[in-house]
C-alpha cells in the first residue's frame, strides 16, 4: 500500500508543480501555508535545527529556512524530492531534502536530532500505524525538543476535504472519523488541485485516525502535549459559500455551525 502511494505521489507531482493550487508559477510565497498562530506556537526558530516529514514540493520547508531555522526535508515520493531540491534552488535556500518512508526517518537521518520536529497538511491519513510514527518523532527529538502536527481535523476528513463532482453544499458526513477499518482505497486520478489528471498510478490508500487516536499515539511514545488547537480556518474555500477572512484563509459564513476544520497539536520531548 505504501508503494502505491509512493507511485502516486510520483505521478502527482507534475500536475501540482503546473497547478494554480501551488501557484508556483507566480512566485514562491511559503508564508502563505501557514495560521498566523503556528508561528507563536513554534516561537523562534532562528539556529534551530528542524526536520519537515512528509515534505511534499517542501513550500512550507522553505518558509521555516526563511525564518532562520536548519531545515531538512523529507518524502516518500523521489519525484516531490526532486522538486523540492529544484524549488529550494531557485530560492537559493540551502536544504537537503531526503527520499524515505517516514518509519524510516531515524537511519535515513543517520541519527540525526532536532529542536523540532514539523509534520501536516495531509499527512498522517497516508500513514497506517500512528504509534510507530509518534515512536519515530520521539527517537527523532532532542531531550526538551518539540512537535508540532498542523492537520486538517478528523472531522474535516470525515466530511470530505475535496467536493465531489456532484456534491452540494451541505455539511454531510461521508466518510469515517475514526479509524479501526483499515485502509480506504481512493481513486487519486484527479487530486486536491486543479489540473489535469494524473498520469499512471492513480490508487491512493488512506487510513482515518481520530483525533484521539493520534493524541494517545503522542503520549504513549513519551512526549508532553503542551499546547491542543482546533481551528475553523482553511487555506482554501473547501466549501463555495466560505469567506476570506483578514489571515488571507476562508471561513464558513457566520451563520453556518461552527466546527474545526484544522487542529495543531505542540508536544516536548522529556
Amino acid at each position: 500500500m505504501m508503494g502505491s502511494n509512493e507511485a502516486n505521489w510520483d505521478a502527482r507531482t507534475p500536475v501540482h508543480l503546473a497547478s494554480g493550487f501551488y501557484g508556483l508559477a507566480d512566485g514562491l510565497d511559503p508564508a502563505r501555508w501557514f495560521a498566523p498562530f503556528e508561528w507563536d506556537d513554534l516561537g523562534p526558530l532562528d539556529g534551530r535545527d528542524l526536520v519537515h516529514l512528509q515534505c511534499h514540493l517542501g513550500t512550507e520547508t522553505l518558509a521555516f529556512a526563511e525564518r532562520g531555522a536548519h531545515a531538512v526535508g523529507l518524502d516518500l515520493s523521489g519525484a516531490s524530492v526532486r522538486a523540492a531540491r529544484d524549488i529550494a534552488a531557485r530560492a537559493k535556500a540551502d536544504i537537503p531534502y531526503v527520499q524515505a518512508n517516514v518509519y524510516d526517518a531515524v537511519e535515513a537521518l543517520e541519527g540525526r536530532r532536532f529542536d523540532v520536529v514539523y509534520t501536516g497538511k495531509g499527512a498522517l491519513c497516508y500513514l497506517p500505524d500512528l504509534d510507530r510514527w509518534a515512536g519515530t518523532i520521539a527517537r527523532l527529538l532532542r531531550p526538551g525538543g518539540r512537535l508540532y502536527v498542523v492537520e486538517f481535523h478528523p472531522l474535516l476528513n470525515a466530511l470530505g476535504p475535496k467536493p465531489g463532482a456532484d456534491e452540494g453544499p451541505e455539511l454531510l458526513l461521508r466518510h469515517d472519523y475514526l479509524g479501526g477499518r483499515g485502509a480506504v482505497l481512493r481513486d487519486a486520478r484527479y487530486t486536491y488541485t486543479d489540473g489535469p489528471a494524473v498520469s499512471g498510478a492513480t490508487d491512493s490508500y488512506e487510513w482515518m485516525h481520530g483525533l484521539g487516536e493520534i493524541v494517545d499515539a503522542v503520549v504513549g511514545a513519551g512526549l508532553r502535549i503542551e499546547t491542543l488547537r482546533e481551528y475553523d480556518e482553511l487555506p482554501w474555500p473547501r466549501w463555495p459559500d466560505m469567506t476570506r477572512t483578514p489571515s488571507g484563509w476562508w471561513r464558513l459564513p457566520e451563520d453556518a455551525p461552527r466546527v474545526p476544520h484544522m487542529f495543531a497539536l505542540l508536544a516536548s520531548a522529556p
